[in-house]
């Protein structure tokens, strides 16, 4: 408790610390070239979150300077953490994307740059994450692929994004609700995306886990088989009709990976609130409405306090989380 009242204060800090230079205000913001960092590699959903935004800023004409887009890969982000915090310090033109699976590869890579270093800006979205298989796999559903993993774990190969991230905490909640043991399952960390569906295809993988949208060009092509997603509701991955939820299967499991952007820390009062408020017409912008929409994101917005408070309680949350499954 000690260390999450201290997160909370440090964001606050974060929030409240003024500094010189900078935008001068939300009108003027942004006045230079918009970097947006992508801590990891392409082709992954912080890739399409950065790449959405990019593309909606510019389609829907809400900024008159460029916006570039580039990658760091590695652990879980946290080494494009580090860069954001020690690099570019000060700088309210740097921007990062982040989210639920940077809070839990801080604890799980126990990384020595925490996210209470950062400006919290946003959440954003808020999206299922799916459990997809082979089109040739002989699982054909998720009963069939628990039912293994709990008798015979070390025949399934588990892959997904980072260490610690969401992932890889779906595979352990699933294994808890399977009567499995989480640190049992065989799971392999990439840095994006992309590296996970090359390694499913070719047959490396058993199971790879993901959010939604990652997989839908995939499961549209017939190239591998949706079994669960892991909503409230079942929602459509690719094939034409929504995919089954995790729970509608028998698994007492439900997990939605919200992505976000955060700025340096050193940041002056009026450049957060610069920030803050190009971020928010961003959010109320048709061209952000439409994207969200067309890759089956859920609306998940909240900034400035409320957004530093979130970030807060989902330390403690995923902390927990790690802990109880072995990865903490």
């Amino acid at each position: 408790m000690l260390a999450v009242i201290a997160l909370a204060g440090l964001l606050v800090a974060g929030c409240q610390k003024d500094t010189a230079g900078g935008a001068s205000g939300a009108a003027a913001y942004p006045s230079k070239t918009l970097q947006l960092m992508v801590p990891a590699a392409p082709g992954g959903g912080w890739d399409l979150t950065a790449r959405t935004m990019q593309k909606a800023m510019t389609d829907g004409k809400l900024l008159d300077k460029p916006v570039e887009v580039y990658n760091v890969t590695g652990a879980a982000g946290t080494i494009g953490l580090a860069q954001l915090v020690s690099k570019n310090r000060g700088d309210a033109h740097h921007l990062m994307v982040m989210g639920l699976v940077m809070v839990g590869g801080v604890v799980a890579n126990k990384s020595p740059v925490k996210l209470d270093q950062v400006t919290p800006i946003a959440t954003l979205t808020a999206e299922q994450e799916v459990v997809v298989v082979p089109a040739n796999s002989k699982y054909t559903t998720l009963k069939q692929l628990m039912d293994d993993a709990k008798a015979r774990p070390a025949s399934i190969n588990w892959g997904g994004g980072s260490a610690g991230g969401t992932d890889q905490i779906l595979v352990g909640l699933l294994a808890k609700a399977a009567g499995a043991d989480p640190k049992a399952m065989k799971y392999v960390a990439y840095s994006g995306g992309g590296e996970a569906k090359a390694a499913l295809l070719a047959g490396d993988l058993t199971a790879a886990v993901s959010g939604q949208s990652e997989f839908k060009d995939l499961v549209s092509a017939g190239k591998v088989r949706a079994l669960a997603v892991s909503g409230a509701s079942g929602v459509d991955v690719g094939g034409g009709k929504p995919a089954p939820t995790i729970k509608e299967q028998g698994f007492d499991v439900e997990l939605m990976n919200w992505r976000g952007v955060v700025a340096p820390p050193g940041i002056s009062d009026g450049d957060k609130a610069a920030v803050t408020a190009f971020v928010d017409k961003l959010h109320g912008s048709a061209a952000w409405t439409e994207a969200s929409k067309a890759q089956g994101w859920e609306d998940f917005y909240k900034s400035g306090d409320e957004a530093s408070a979130f970030f807060v309680a989902e330390n403690e949350r995923i902390t927990a989380v790690l802990t109880d499954i072995g990865l903490g």
